[in-house]
């Protein structure tokens, strides 16, 4: 079966930092374009950050830009998150998401995989 497993969320103060991990089985995910997603209660879910598949290029959604890095450890077969100088609207259910193509997309549609999903709370 195909799995992807988020890790590492949690409650952490405003200005702290978080790394999530998102851990794939049944796929390699070096050869899947992989992104972030966030959705908070009462809001549009939205991407926070891809890698793609082919080049390695990244996108990151200007709420996050300078903050928030994606990264992806092939041996490992995992791709992470880290997290800088978090903020409380940063609070929300981070999912790990994957697709075939090179595109880095940012609609949820285009992705076929997902994870469950990893909290992250961040207080003032």
């Amino acid at each position: 079966q195909v799995q992807l497993v988020e890790s590492g969320g949690g409650l952490v103060q405003a200005g702290g930092s978080l790394r999530l991990s998102c851990a794939a089985s049944g796929v390699t995910s070096s050869t899947y374009t992989m992104a972030w997603f966030r959705q908070a209660p009462g809001k549009e879910g939205e991407s926070v950050a891809v890698i793609s598949r082919s080049n390695g290029n990244t996108t990151y959604a200007d709420s996050v830009k300078g903050r928030f890095t994606i990264s992806r450890d092939n041996a490992k077969n995992t791709v992470y998150l880290q997290m800088n100088r978090l903020k409380p609207e940063d609070t929300a259910l981070y999912y790990c998401a994957a697709r075939n193509g090179l595109m880095t997309m940012t609609t949820p549609s285009a992705y076929i995989y997902w994870g469950q999903g990893t909290q992250v709370t961040v207080s003032s």
